[in-house]
């Protein structure tokens, strides 16, 4: 078993994490600090966790701990799994690894020997998976467009998603998803963006957020985010002969199958439609369990520091777009 430490007791780790980790072959949950020890010990007794340490610093030190997930608020997630890695551990980092590809970019200083990776479980999901199949299959002919949707409704002035400071913001929080979905399905990396983009008066972080991103060779994706709009996602990958949609991309249900949907579009509506469906699974426990595999050398790192830094510099150029109102060559980020 892989002794794992959790940095904090955010709510998508109580929520989400720690109970998908629980569940999973290789994985044992065995700490759970906060910045207060009354805090991190009602957590830990709620959810069966041994230890429980009133700082993070604490938490570092014990010798036990091979693996820190690290779900802190964006701007710590760098300084903290920084922290991590000089006190010997590997780390699972929430996404956006970063507020940016330059602070991004003070992880490759990290030894070869510490794994980092950022958490985009939805990258362990089958659905994917069997969605990539089939691209690389030619079934679609070839992959022209990728079109996303992710939005959900958070006008909350307290949440941290709301908070500029913090990297709140729907490009950010949500964004970055789509972006790793454009990538992972074209097995490339976009030339250059465009972006459009409303932020709220109040709080200053983009509510709706629209980007173009030319992968080159006529390939293409587009994709519009909200943290104020009906809560919605979906993945539709076009090609010359086929169309592919993922009905639930990013926030898959653990405890239900999920659907692709296969379309010639050769009888209206949905009459040239099949539907494959794949079992209920936790993406976040297939996380944990991939991880805890390369913590023991029985798997390679499926992506490193190199691709988050790749994602920021996507995200910065989608920024440096709204700003200068045209497109933007993104830069390119090697270990």
């Amino acid at each position: 078993m892989v002794k794992w430490g959790v940095l904090s007791t955010a709510r998508i780790g109580r929520e989400k994490v720690i109970p998908a980790l629980m569940k999973a072959r290789g994985v044992e949950v065995a700490a759970i600090a906060s910045r207060t020890e009354e805090n991190a010990k009602q957590v830990a007794a709620e959810l069966g966790i041994p230890k429980a340490y009133g700082s993070y610093e604490a938490l570092l030190a014990d010798p036990e701990i091979e693996v820190i997930y690290n779900p802190l608020p964006n701007h710590m997630h760098v300084p903290m799994t920084i922290a991590a890695v000089k006190a010997g551990k590997h780390v699972l980092c929430e996404k956006p690894i970063a507020l940016d590809a330059e602070e991004a970019r003070m992880l490759l200083d990290i030894p070869s020997d510490r794994f980092v990776m950022e958490a985009f479980m939805v990258r362990a999901h089958p659905q994917w998976e069997r969605a990539l199949e089939i691209v690389q299959s030619g079934e679609l002919g070839k992959l022209q467009a990728v079109q996303c949707f992710f939005g959900y409704d958070n006008q909350d002035p307290q949440n941290i998603r709301n908070k500029t400071e913090l990297g709140g913001g729907g490009l950010m929080d949500i964004g970055c998803y789509p972006i790793v979905a454009s990538r992972y399905f074209y097995d490339a990396e976009p030339e250059r963006v465009v972006s459009l983009i409303d932020r709220d008066r109040t709080f200053g972080t983009d509510r709706l957020t629209s980007v173009m991103m030319d992968f080159g060779q006529g390939r293409q994706a587009q994709f519009t985010v909200s943290t104020q709009s009906a809560p919605y996602q979906r993945i539709n990958l076009v090609g010359t002969a086929k169309r592919l949609e993922i009905l639930i991309p990013f926030n898959a249900p653990p405890g239900e199958e999920t659907i692709l949907r296969l379309d010639s579009g050769k009888l209206p509506g949905d009459g040239a439609v099949e539907v494959e469906r794949i079992s209920a699974c936790d993406q976040y426990t297939l996380q944990g369990e991939l991880f805890s595999r390369v913590v023991r050398g029985e798997e390679e790192l499926p992506y490193g520091i190199a691709d988050a830094i790749q994602n920021m510099e996507i995200i910065d150029a989608i920024v440096r777009s709204e700003r200068n109102a045209g497109w933007e060559d993104v830069g390119s980020s090697e270990e």
